[in-house]
């Protein structure tokens, strides 16, 4: 193959992730013939049209599940996806860094926590680190859940693809995906000996009193070990980040960094009947919450000001085991999975040069999943039924210091607390498409699902030093009694729903129209961080229940997807209704006593309705142009508890954003291809804009717009295999931060008044801070 024509299928490939259905999961080869290489610069610009459209046309989906991969336009769901050029032509460092490619996506992190997720799509979204809340996006990894947001938003390489699908996903994944679904597909091994290594730099390259350099080098080998037989894969990464950012309090760099990745994989083909194999580990450690106290700073600066940097130390092993079996119509798939997870965090939460609130918090999860599913499809049906086991022991410790700036007899006694927690998650699926006739078909797909939750709580309150891990804190006794208990809780609950999907697709002229209903489950359980014994007594006196409820939500979409025949011209739409039902916000109160108070209750009914768009044009054979929109009104139809703060239910509740939710996102891109003789040029531009939204309920704490320009240029350099790359994230230095987190510990700019949506806070804020311009340079070589 001919670097040219590489170049013109990752310039596909590039092409087919701008549009709205999903473009990664796998694409055939264009190679070209003999001929057609030697003909160098004299192929015809016909000739590379075609070669771009096998690009595009071959494109294909796995989110779906069922025998045989579905071509993206013919999905009917709202989907983007990425393939394994488009991420390295992207620069993608994490899963966060595709947020600003897709309209109502965000795949934040909160900030607080090093790599813990707080991803929202269409308006459904969370903004708690508290490992006991579940999420509305669920994250897959090669097939296997993720059952807690923490160690999610980490480094990335070697992947074969990443797939964003948008509206609930119940009937195919389960619980927790109400939002949507995040698929992240890792590399498999290759029928042919090949390899590929990177070296990166970039920082606040450009932006002096800034941070230093971040470094990055990762290399993967693949091929066979008996041919058509047994396959490997064997990779590794290595990230060191100086950290981005400058504390003011003694001029040193801040989020320091640093991540070791180790990956295998090894597949057996054997007849009909194929067994992959995955393993990864990883550890990672460096600097706490780089937090901004906006009662100190101005929001669009990235000044901020603490006497402790803090840490984190994480450490993940996770393993897979995939079987693939064609068993008569059908194929079998067998996916089971395995994660630990340990991570310890200390954070300078009051974000001031003074020791007023600092916290120390100790996770450790381990789950083992497994799902069976088997698919068959023919002319006219495709029916994919399964089944699905989840089992999850997840431990937190959290203690907290206040007033250390205190003389120490004034100084209050140390918090200790947490929770311990055994889930486990049974359910059975089926889902069917039937052409009934021509070009009309029914969909439709139901899941039942049992969850249960046994917990042991312990209230976060000043005690004699205890570990919730290490199962030495006290929890209460039984039966629980609100007006005398003053250490915990054990108690246990059990959810069980039906999760339904029903829909029509009509295709017509390469396109489509569809449209459907779908209802999911968010699932209820324990607050890990219970700090104020009265405010979780009210909470109990409101609901008698020790546990909050689960949310429910039902979708109504329509949508259409139209390409023409020679693929020049992408455009998807889709329009829907969300009905939520029981809510689930975590309420955040600003305290003396404890810093901050975190309820998570269930507050109230809502509607959320929205509109979504994307098109992709290739303007030439070498230009390609990609556009976006979305837009979301949310409103309060029902509202079960005083989220506004002012001790009444009124229309100042009802006036109120619902949080995660930015009324409008709208981007534009172009990727343009220059032939050099033997050599090329690709340029790529990405403009994203992005709405504010509120982050907390009573949307004192928020998150400012955000317009977010990325451009890279690569250099295919003469020489086989190797290429050199210059690209550029936020180029226009937004400020952006995890959270805004209303505390008690304020300053100047404080301004004692609540009101939603104000520049300077009431108080104080932890508002962990996310990086700004980044400038860096790439070398590649693959073989």
């Amino acid at each position: 193959m001919t670097f040219r024509t590489a170049s013109r299928r990752s310039l596909a490939l590039l092409l087919c992730s701008c549009a709205i259905a999903p473009f990664a999961a796998q694409a055939q080869d264009t190679d070209v013939s003999t001929e057609d290489q030697a003909a160098g610069q004299d192929e015809q610009p016909s000739e590379r049209r075609q070669g771009t459209l096998e690009g595009l046309n071959a494109i294909v989906v796995t989110g779906t599940k069922t025998q045989n991969v579905e071509n993206v336009q013919e999905v009917p769901l709202a989907v983007t996806a990425f393939n394994e050029d488009t991420l390295e032509a992207y620069k993608i460092r994490d899963i966060q860094g595709l947020q600003f490619q897709a309209p109502n996506v965000s795949l934040d992190q909160i900030g607080t926590s090093r790599g813990t997720a707080n991803f929202s799509i269409r308006g459904l979204g969370i903004n708690s680190s508290i490992p006991s809340i579940d999420p509305t996006v669920g994250v897959f990894v090669d097939g296997v859940y993720l059952g807690i947001n923490g160690g999610v938003v980490f480094d990335l390489f070697d992947l074969d693809s990443v797939e964003i699908l948008r509206g609930p996903q119940g009937v195919l994944f389960g619980r927790n995906v109400t939002g949507g679904a995040v698929v992240i597909n890792t590399g498999n091994p290759t029928e042919e000996f090949s390899g590929k290594f990177r070296a990166a730099v970039d920082g606040p390259l450009v932006d002096g009193g800034r941070g230093g350099a971040n470094y990055t080098a990762s290399g993967v080998i693949s091929g066979p070990l008996i041919e058509d037989k047994l396959l490997f894969k064997v990779g590794a990464y290595y990230n060191n980040d100086e950290g981005y950012f400058t504390n003011l309090f003694d001029g040193s760099n801040h989020g320091q960094a640093e991540t070791y990745i180790i990956r295998g994989a090894l597949e057996a083909r054997l007849g009909d009947l194929t067994i992959l194999a995955k393993g990864d580990y990883f550890d990672s450690n460096g600097d706490g919450p780089s937090g901004q106290n906006r009662g100190f700073f101005e929001r669009d600066t990235f000044d901020f000001a603490i006497d402790e940097p803090g840490f984190y130390d994480t450490e993940i092993y996770t393993g897979s085991l995939t079987v693939d079996w064609d068993l008569g119509p059908g194929t079998l798939t067998n996916i089971f999975g395995y994660r630990d997870y340990s991570a310890a965090t200390r954070g300078d939460i009051d974000s001031t040069p003074a020791f007023l609130f600092h916290s120390n918090t100790l996770t450790e999860q381990e789950q083992y999943s497994n799902e069976l599913r088997y698919a068959v499809s023919t002319d006219r049906v495709d029916l994919t039924v399964g089944g699905f086991w989840f089992d999850q022991t997840l431990a937190y410790d959290e203690n907290r210091e206040l007033r250390r700036d205190l003389p120490p007899a004034l100084q209050p006694p140390i918090f200790f607390g947490g929770g311990r927690q055994d889930h486990e998650v049974i359910g059975v699926f089926a889902n069917a498409k039937w052409e009934f006739v021509d070009s009309l078909s029914l969909i439709a797909g139901i899941r039942w699902n049992q969850e249960t939750k046994d917990a042991a709580i312990t209230y976060i309150v000043p005690r004699a030093p205890c570990s919730v891990v290490g199962q030495t804190c006290p929890t209460g006794t039984q039966p629980f009694d609100p007006a005398t208990e003053t250490d915990g809780f054990t108690d246990s609950v059990r959810f069980r729903n039906l999760s339904p999907r029903l829909g029509l697709q009509y295709e017509f002229a390469n396109s489509q129209v569809y449209g459907s209903w779908s209802r999911g489950f968010r699932s209820g359980g324990y607050n890990f961080r219970i700090t104020s014994i009265p405010g979780f007594n009210s909470a109990f006196a409101l609901t008698n229940s020790l546990n909050f409820d689960e949310e429910q939500v039902d979708t109504f979409e329509i949508g259409g997807k139209f390409q023409t025949y020679d693929g020049v011209f992408t455009l998807n739409v889709a329009a829907y209704v969300t009905k939520v039902k029981d809510m689930q916000r975590e309420v955040n109160v600003a305290d003396a006593g404890a810093g901050v108070v975190q309820n998570i209750l269930n507050t109230a009914d809502a509607t959320i309705t929205g509109f979504e768009a994307e098109s992709t044009i290739r303007l030439s054979d070498n230009l390609v142009f990609n556009a976006n929109v979305g837009i979301i009104d949310d409103d309060y139809d029902e509202i079960l508890f005083d989220i506004s703060g002012d001790g009444v239910i009124d229309e100042a509740d009802f006036d109120l954003r619902i949080p995660r939710i930015p009324a409008v996102t709208w981007g534009m891109g172009l990727i343009h291809e220059l032939f050099l003789g033997d050599s090329e040029i690709v340029t790529r531009v990405n403009y994203q804009y992005r709405d504010e939204f509120a982050f907390t309920d009573d949307n004192l704490g928020f998150i400012q717009d955000i317009s977010n320009l990325e451009a890279n240029i690569t250099w295919v350099t003469p020489i086989e295999g190797f290429s050199l790359s210059v690209y550029g994230r936020n180029l226009f230095d937004q400020v952006q931060a995890g959270g805004d987190t209303q505390l008690p510990f304020g300053g100047p700019l404080s301004t004692g008044v609540r009101q939603p949506f104000a520049n300077n806070p009431t108080g104080g804020t932890l508002s962990p801070l996310q990086r700004g311009r980044n400038i860096g340079v790439e070398a590649m070589f693959e073989f």
